[in-house]
């Protein structure tokens, strides 16, 4: 086995999806504490206390106690390297999420086991399915009263569409929570209540151990019927049927008494895909658009490396101004002061000071491999779904960008200060959560969102990182789309009769900013050769 195949097959990349307040980031916590990266976990809620989640770095996260921005988390554990994306969980934020979902090989999701499958977990089931992406569940928050887990487990396969093999069992629930019964190893895990530090409980071995009857009571006697009733009307673990995406391994717990987290860890590293092979295009030619070209897929051994890029975060580091680019490493090995090649642009840049991270916490790196998700220094050059190789013209697929919903106009409250506003627009809008429109005809600054806590978002960043109070006003603009054709001379009929309407995006594209749908409807009838996009890839 060579090098870079032993070190594919020990990576596990993944990212935890969730409906907001289940407790991911709590979850997310205490994974890096299993990992061994921290040695003490923040709590969310304690908004007052000195520590944050180590997840949440962002001034505004730690004030309202919730997830804005993906963050990239590596740690060692049980012999893998371990790559957790942390996604918002603000519904606000689904693109960020989406793009961070095509980086990795699998995902987590957390169901809040009072309240069950919610709305935004529906929708990122629906794109994890898109891919077939093989997802574990986490049942969160056994240390309060909630629904029966059977229950539970019907509503996520009746609503998601995907079977449940239960992995742990809970014995009791709220004050009667005990521990859980690992189905598998047919191993009860008795546990100390522990909130930040890792705590040893006491293991049973076997479901019949008179142990279990004098440690639990007439609890013992419930479990054993619940798992036997179990045994016989669910699925069994299947690492295949979960591998293709077809079935849910189910744990449950709770991630703030670290009840059950080890388990599910265990599990994750044993049976979650390593990096797997990517789609992608090939240039025909030497000056042809790898977008339009042969498909080819990307296989995590190949030799020489290839990476894209699925995020961009300014100012991670608030005293530097700093731009990051983070690249998921698709095949071959990533070195420290390598040459790569960016296929956009077609210019080869050395890259001196690549980073992994630990949240806000960065480290420099000398190598990394398929799976692994480096940090490139940006200055304005690399954008959202890049591609870099080492001079192989390809492009990865599958990276969407999308119409905004909600769109506002950047309004100075000082003059003097125009400059500083077009510079931080310009870098917080190539993260991709907003989206910066500048009009043909005047010199308005609109900007494009899916949610208002977005608005919310760059007005305090403008303030806390440029300097720059702006304020944001309504605009005549309901909906967006990106406007191109195969006919350049019915593409330049179009924009003179339609200037008013048209604005370049942050990447210089055209788009059509329509007053109403009407409007929208009414141009694209009127406009048969003009092609009016609400998504496209990066």
């Amino acid at each position: 086995m060579t090098d870079i195949t032993k070190e594919v097959d020990r990576r596990r990349t993944f990212a935890i999806i969730s409906h907001p307040d289940a407790g991911k980031t709590t979850l997310t916590e205490k994974l890096l504490l299993y990992g061994g990266a921290i040695q003490l976990a923040g709590t969310v809620k304690g908004r007052k206390a000195e520590r944050h989640a180590t997840s949440d770095w962002m001034a505004m996260e730690k004030d309202r106690g919730i997830s804005v921005t993906s963050t990239v988390m590596q740690f060692p554990y049980r012999e893998r390297i371990v790559n957790l994306l942390d996604t918002p969980g603000h519904g606000d934020f689904s693109e960020d999420t989406y793009r961070t979902l095509t980086a990795v090989d699998s995902a987590l999701m957390v169901i809040d086991a009072a309240k069950g499958v919610e709305e935004r977990t529906k929708k990122l089931m629906e794109v994890c399915r898109l891919r077939a992406t093989p997802i574990m569940t986490f049942m969160n928050k056994l240390d309060r009263e909630g629904r029966d887990p059977v229950e539970l487990m019907d509503e996520v396969e009746e609503v998601l569409g995907i079977r449940c093999a239960p992995v742990t069992w809970p014995i009791g629930m709220g004050q009667r929570f005990k521990g859980v019964f690992h189905l598998l190893q047919d191993r009860v895990h008795l546990f100390p209540a522990g909130t930040e530090r890792v705590t040893e409980g006491e293991i049973i071995e076997g479901l019949d151990n008179p142990r279990l009857d004098e440690v639990l009571g007439d609890q013992a006697a419930e479990l054993r019927d619940e798992v036997e009733l179990v045994g016989a009307a669910s699925h069994e673990f299947d690492a295949e049927a979960y591998r293709r995406g077809e079935l849910t391994p189910v744990f449950f717990g709770s991630a703030i008494n670290n009840f059950g987290v080890e388990e599910l860890l265990d599990e994750f590293v044993a049976h979650a895909p390593p990096p797997l092979a990517r789609p992608a295009t090939v240039a025909s030619g030497k000056d042809a658009d790898p977008a339009e070209g042969e498909g080819r897929t990307v296989d995590p051994a190949e030799e020489k490396l290839t990476g894209f890029v699925f995020k961009i975060q300014a100012n991670m580091d608030p005293n530097h101004r700093d731009r990051i680019a983070f690249m998921r490493v698709c095949s071959g090995v990533f070195r420290k002061g390598m040459k790569v090649h960016q296929v956009r642009t077609g210019k080869d840049q050395k890259v001196s000071n690549p980073l992994i991270f630990l949240a806000s916490d960065r480290e420099g790196v000398e190598e990394a491999y398929p799976g692994d998700i480096v940090g490139l220094p940006n200055h304005g050059t690399i954008r959202i779904g890049d591609t870099f190789s080492e001079g192989e013209k390809l492009k990865f697929t599958g990276i969407p960008n999308f119409a905004p919903e909600l769109f506002r106009r950047v309004v100075l409250n000082d003059p003097m200060k125009n400059k500083a506003l077009n510079k931080g627009l310009e870098q917080l809008t190539e993260e991709g959560a907003t989206q910066l429109f500048r009009p043909l005809i005047n010199n308005d600054l609109i900007l494009g969102a899916v949610g208002q806590l977005q608005f919310d978002v760059v007005a305090a960043r403008l303030k806390d990182e440029y300097g720059v109070d702006a304020r944001f006003e309504g605009v005549n603009v309901s909906t967006a789309r990106w406007v191109e054709s195969d006919d350049p001379r019915k593409l330049e009929q179009f924009e003179s009769r339609v200037e008013e309407n048209l604005a370049r995006d942050g990447g210089g594209d055209l788009a059509y900013l329509a007053p109403t749908k009407i409007n929208l409807d009414l141009a694209m009838e009127r406009w048969p050769d003009i092609e009016f996009r609400a998504t496209r890839e990066h």
